[in-house]
């Protein structure tokens, strides 16, 4: 069964027994708009001129980062098609990673050979030739994109998401579509196309919901990707992976074309192996056009020392329920900032926890408004997101209002102890990758449950809009990757990529490969 008949644009909740297309809900009319006005104008992105890509092309090409593959298009040492067919290879002979690459998009190798002549005429666009990966709930034109779910059948997107038409308009090529969770809520083990294992150990997981694009890039199966993050699913799968992604300040990215989870806290967002990638590809996908942050991005990308920052560390919350030595590699990032001349200072007491529930009351309730009226179905729904659907119909229309309230008391809890910072500091999730035989994550030796730690760092940016960098911090006692979160005012997304460049200019961990993966 293929879903087709759309809601109204603002009237999220279908009609009982009336089939829907998830893809024509996201309606950014519902959104906060908070800062952004300020940092927005209908500016052309193209138009930002961005330092040319002279970085040398030191590994095989697959394993090549946006800036090196640019470079080594410029130089002549490598097409786009010939890229394109390695990935393409090393996809189908994956023995890690292979689970995150559900298809491929149809126009793929046109583009490339298009490119070619592009690059070979010198009529370059500013991001020629570079194929990314599009999370299965982003549309990409005349390509199947189901949202992990048997509702969705065989269901072909007839235009792209803008996105998608925007990173394509800079010269980029859509190849691979990847795996999510079911409606990018449910389990590990999605019912349609199975579980994505993480490149580093299989026993572990990816992280979610973005689990396909975080698997790819560990696997070195593409060099960007998208993803969408509503708890965290972005910044989950970049820091169980050793990857980084950027959850974007609140609407800088149309949610056009993308499935909606819940309409008030969706983020779509670029992921890639380093915050440099990402600074290189941002000005290109934002809603409206580049503005002044598109400026301040092209500019980091030339210098942007970070000497003098302010870099909140905070005191509660994000520093418990983790384990010591993923402490200990947050601690040893925070000296690495102090080295470069920022000032640590600490960040001012927030009462997260009410905050955090707000968060949740607010994802259920929505998702529950978009899916309810599938429950004559519920056998064909992932577990994991059914029992959130059944969370999200037990709340009462108080809960769900009192819980938007929360959101405006967040951001000004935030804003207030920020006021003399001009960034913070995390830790990034609790533990390394989590088990999924019992689906646990350790901590100190426990184990706890994914519910209790994966979302506890990342939900609160999404309920208060602010932009939030996931970047590899080292391992962890089995070896695996840990992440610490760089979190920017409203708007702030340009220094958030600022202080992760300047961090991976001094550290390798970014460079981390899988095992079995090595080139």
């Amino acid at each position: 069964m293929t879903a087709t008949q759309p809601a109204s644009v603002g009237n999220p909740r279908p009609a009982a027994g009336i089939n829907f297309d998830p893809m024509t809900l996201a309606d950014p009319t519902h959104v906060d708009r908070v800062h952004r006005d300020a940092v927005l104008s209908e500016v052309d992105p193209a138009s930002v001129a961005l330092p040319p890509a002279r970085a040398p092309l030191k590994n095989h090409p697959v394993a090549a980062g946006v800036t090196e593959l640019l470079s080594a298009y410029s130089s002549g040492s490598l097409q786009p098609s010939q890229l394109l067919d390695q990935l393409k290879a090393r996809i189908e002979a994956a023995r890690t990673g292979g689970e995150a690459v559900l298809r491929f998009a149809p126009d793929a190798e046109q583009a490339a050979r298009e490119s070619d002549r592009r690059i070979a005429e010198g009529r370059a666009r500013p991001l020629e030739g570079i194929p990314f990966g599009v999370k299965d709930i982003i549309d990409v034109a005349g390509t199947m994109v189901t949202s992990g779910s048997h509702f969705t059948g065989d269901r072909v997107a007839a235009v792209d998401a803008p996105v998608v038409a925007a990173l394509r308009a800079a010269g980029a090529i859509p190849f691979a579509i990847t795996a999510t969770t079911e409606f990018a809520t449910g389990s590990p083990d999605n019912p349609r196309y199975g579980t994505v294992t993480n490149p580093h150990d299989r026993r572990r997981w990816t992280g979610g919901s973005s689990t396909g694009s975080g698997a790819a890039l560990a696997a070195r199966l593409m060099p960007l990707a998208l993803g969408t993050d509503t708890g965290g699913s972005i910044r989950v799968p970049s820091c169980w992976c050793g990857t980084t992604g950027l959850k974007p300040s609140r609407e800088l990215i149309s949610r056009q074309g993308v499935a909606p989870l819940s309409w008030t806290l969706d983020h779509v967002g670029p992921m890639a192996r380093s915050a440099e990638d990402i600074a290189r590809v941002l000005p290109f996908m934002l809603h409206g056009g580049g503005g002044r942050l598109a400026s301040e991005i092209a500019a980091l990308l030339t210098n942007g020392p970070v000497r003098s920052l302010r870099l909140g560390v905070p005191v509660n919350w994000f520093t418990e329920k983790v384990d010591q030595r993923v402490l200990a590699n947050w601690q040893a990032a925070l000296g690495q900032f102090e080295a470069l001349g920022c000032q640590l200072v600490p960040l001012p007491r927030i009462e997260v926890e009410p905050l955090h529930e707000a968060g949740w009351v607010i994802l259920q309730s929505e998702l529950a408004s978009l899916h309810a009226a599938r429950l004559d179905r519920a056998e064909l729904f992932d577990p994991g997101l059914l029992h959130r659907l059944k969370n999200g119909l037990g709340y009462s229309a108080r809960d769900y209002g009192e819980a938007l309230q929360r959101r405006t008391e967040a951001l000004e809890a935030f804003l207030t102890a920020m006021r003399d910072i001009d960034a913070v500091i995390t830790p990034g999730l609790g533990g390394e990758a989590g088990h999924l035989d019992d689906l646990t994550v350790d901590i100190d030796g426990e184990r706890h449950a994914f519910q209790t730690v994966i979302s506890r760092n990342t939900m609160i940016f999404d309920v208060t809009g602010l932009p939030a960098l996931m970047v590899p911090s080292g391992v962890g006692s089995t070896g695996l990757p840990t992440g610490i979160q760089i979190v920017g005012h409203p708007g702030g997304d340009a220094l958030c990529l600022r202080l992760g460049k300047a961090f991976q200019e001094v550290t390798d961990f970014h460079r981390m490969m899988p095992p079995e993966d090595a080139l």
